[in-house]
């Protein structure tokens, strides 16, 4: 289930005057590339696989998966948008470094 579409605690009210006040923050706006400071991980999965997952994305869910998706089709891999990280499947760490640093974006490489 979706984090943004649940109600957390409030069952139900008799109060005909009840408004849920909702504890999350507004998305962030997208900051410019060059104000981005992305991360390149390689991250290991079971059965021998391996990920490069992009971490430190300030923005809108909608902004990630449009970057998602144009790196993805940079590297020729699949992958997914998710937690606030994109994960690229294989070890795509200089396609994606280069494809980012081409755009305007600071990007380096950072843990295994």
């Amino acid at each position: 289930m979706s984090k943004k579409n649940r109600t957390v605690g409030v069952v139900y009210s008799t109060d005909p005057n009840f408004q849920y006040q909702s504890d999350e923050q507004p998305e962030a706006e997208t900051l410019p590339p060059a104000q981005q400071a992305l991360k390149l991980w390689l991250v290991k999965l079971g059965g021998n696989k391996v990920v490069t997952a992009v971490r430190g994305f300030i923005g809108t869910e909608a902004d990630l998966t449009d970057l998602g998706k144009q790196l993805k089709a940079a590297c020729g891999a699949g992958g997914s948008t998710k937690d606030e990280e994109i994960l690229i499947q294989g070890d795509h760490r200089d396609k994606v470094l280069a494809w980012l640093t081409g755009k305007g974006y600071k990007a380096k490489k950072s843990g295994g």
